[in-house]
């Protein structure tokens, strides 16, 4: 017999379905402003390969939370930005910047070396 999860469970596992991986939230917060050039991004995230770039950005695109837009040219530019279904993604990213740098700072405070 299985166990019927909560529900909040299962909303949480779609949420991380879709941001889960070590950069995507990295690629939306540098989004979040505006459109930006992959190049931009593989410059704003020197870690990143971009093999890893490529298909971090082809899954959140998947998902409908991003869009690439191609422009003619030679060669074409490729730009990306939040879809309409996305932007609602941007309110949470700042509260999750702040907790982060909360979880530093007290990560430096716990430090012996402090």
């Amino acid at each position: 017999m299985a166990i019927e999860q909560p529900k909040g469970a299962v909303f949480i596992k779609a949420t991380i379905g879709v941001i889960d991986g070590k950069w995507k939230l990295l690629i939306l917060w540098h989004l979040r402003h505006g459109k930006k050039r992959f190049g931009e991004l593989n410059r704003l995230i020197p870690e990143i390969s971009e093999k890893v770039l490529t298909q971090q950005l082809r899954s959140l695109e998947k998902n409908d939370v991003i869009r690439r837009d191609v422009q003619p040219g030679n060669p074409p530019t490729v730009e990306y930005s939040f879809t309409e279904h996305g932007c609602s993604i941007i309110p949470i990213l700042k509260p999750l910047c702040d907790w982060g740098e909360a979880h530093l700072a007290h990560l430096e405070q716990m430090s012996p070396d402090s």
